[in-house]
Formats: structure tokens, sequence, C-alpha cells
């Protein structure tokens, strides 16, 4: 009886993590209202992004990661209008935020950072080549760039676009939408895990810092919409800030002395294995 109990108990430990993967990708898509003709859209498979209803026609920020994600995204847009979706804004190039990208109409204008286009075709983590270099995802690509600012337009209110510098990519673009003072960041600040530096790609999490300080000096901004978070408002960003700063601080220091990798990775949580590694390598490269 007691080896059944046993058999039992590590058959729901091994079988636990998959449990609460397919609990989280069954969560259905959600547009939650937070302006006039601007909503979050939440749930499904991928990352958070977000969805403006013009006068003439839908800007989407971020397209989630496959096909059913995106068609519960339109289906939920439907229930609220039958405009077109005109612009697809993404805001970095990874596949939480980009893949669903190829499931939208071709007739969809997609737009990025000049450097986030560059990213769609630059290989993985493990160096394998990108699937964007199939030429049959050629219409789904950002086709339409910008180096530091732009503006889009569905109906009299703009909808601005910045660059404020490399940090999680190289290629991070903030949507602004002045009249609500919401921004959508991406993936530019994690709340309650690490934050990732995707070095890979020419992350660096010094310019990070700085690019998120330029941001709250440049924005009015009130609630930032994060692609894994919920809304975070102006001192959450300045206490990630702070955090962030704190552990470069401290990796600094043990650089200074002469630590090597592993034995700086020691003196901090598992988790944060990685963007030590990040702060690490910059430091050692000099930034």
């Amino acid at each position: 009886m007691k080896t059944v109990k046993t058999y039992i108990f590590c058959l729901v430990v091994l079988l636990c993590p998959f449990y609460v993967i397919a609990q989280q990708t069954a969560t259905p898509v959600a547009l939650k209202k937070i302006g006039e003709k601007l909503y979050e859209v939440t749930g499904g498979s991928g990352a958070n992004g977000g969805a403006y209803i013009g006068d003439h026609g839908i800007i989407l920020i971020d397209s989630k990661m496959n096909k059913e994600s995106v068609d519960q995204t339109i289906s939920e847009i439907r229930k609220l209008t039958d405009k077109p979706v005109r612009f697809l804004v993404n805001t970095h190039s990874d596949g939480d935020h980009v893949a669903g990208n190829r499931y939208l109409p071709e007739s969809v204008v997609f737009v990025a950072h000049e450097n986030c286009r560059k990213e769609f075709f630059h290989p993985g983590r493990n160096g394998e080549p990108s699937s964007w270099n199939d030429p049959s995802l050629a219409p789904y690509v950002p086709s339409v760039t910008f180096s530091s600012r732009m503006d889009l337009y569905v109906d009299p209110q703009k909808v601005e676009l910045w660059y404020f510098g490399v940090g999680h990519t190289t290629g991070d673009a903030v949507v602004y939408f002045p009249g609500e003072k919401a921004a959508f960041v991406g993936d530019q600040v994690f709340e309650g895990r690490v934050q990732l530096i995707h070095s890979y790609k020419g992350g660096n999490s010094f310019a990070h810092v700085e690019t998120l300080q330029k941001m709250l000096a440049t924005l009015d901004a009130e609630k930032f919409y994060c692609g894994h978070n919920e809304p975070l408002d102006r001192s959450s960003i300045e206490k990630h800030i702070r955090e962030m700063k704190d552990l470069q601080g401290k990796v600094t220091g043990m650089v200074k002395n002469k630590y090597t990798l592993e034995k700086i990775q020691q003196e901090f949580s598992r988790d944060q294995a990685n963007l030590v590694a990040s702060i690490y390598s910059e430091l050692t490269a000099g930034r």
C-alpha cells in the first residue's frame, strides 16, 4: 500500500507542472477596458498585449503565439466592432509577442522598431536559424519601421511609438497613448520575477536601466502595461530601477575583487543566474 501511495505521489509531482501549464494556456483571451477606446489583451497563449479601437480601424499591440489565441482575440474584438485591424505593433521580437503575426490577414501593416525587424531573423538562443527566414512568412514580418519616434492614426488621436534605447533586446518599442496616459512596454519590466536581458540579441542590463530612466523622464504615463505582469505605476518602475542598480552594484563589487562568474552566481538565488551572467559579461567587456 505504501508503495502505491509513493507511486501516486511521484506521479502527481511529475504531472503537476504540465497541469499548471495546461491551466495557463487554457485561459481564454479577454479584452480589459482601460480607456474609452483602449483595451489590454490578456489570456491565451503568449504575452499580454493591447488593442485600440479607433474611428477608422484598430491598432493591435503584439500578437500572441498561436492561431487559436489570435482567433480568440479577433473574436473578442468583433463583439465590439467590425472595423478592420489596420496596424499591429510588435514591441519586440520574442516569440510570445510575434509568433501570432502569421495568423492575421496580410492586409495588416506590421510595425516595429528597425532593430526589432532585424531580430526577427536573429538565430535563436541555441544558434538555430530563425523560422522567419521562410519566404512564405515575409508578409507577417514588420514592413514599416522607425528609429526613434513615429505616430500612427486610426482616428484624430495619435498613437505614439517611442524608442528609448537598448534594454531587454536592442529593439524594444514603447506604445504610448497620451489621452489615457497609458504605455505598453512589452518585456522591458518584469515584476515578481527576475528581469530578462536577452544578451544573445544584444540586450544589456546597464542600458536597460538608462532606457527606463529616459522613458520616465520623457513620458507622463501613469500606467505601464507589460507582457507578463499586472499593470504598473511610475513608482513600481522606479523601484525596479533601484533593484536593478542594487544587483549591478553587488556584482560590480565582486568583479572588482576578481570573483569568477561561478563564484558570483553562488551568492545569488538560482533564478538570478542568467541576469547575473549578463551583468558579469557586460562588466568584463566594458559594458
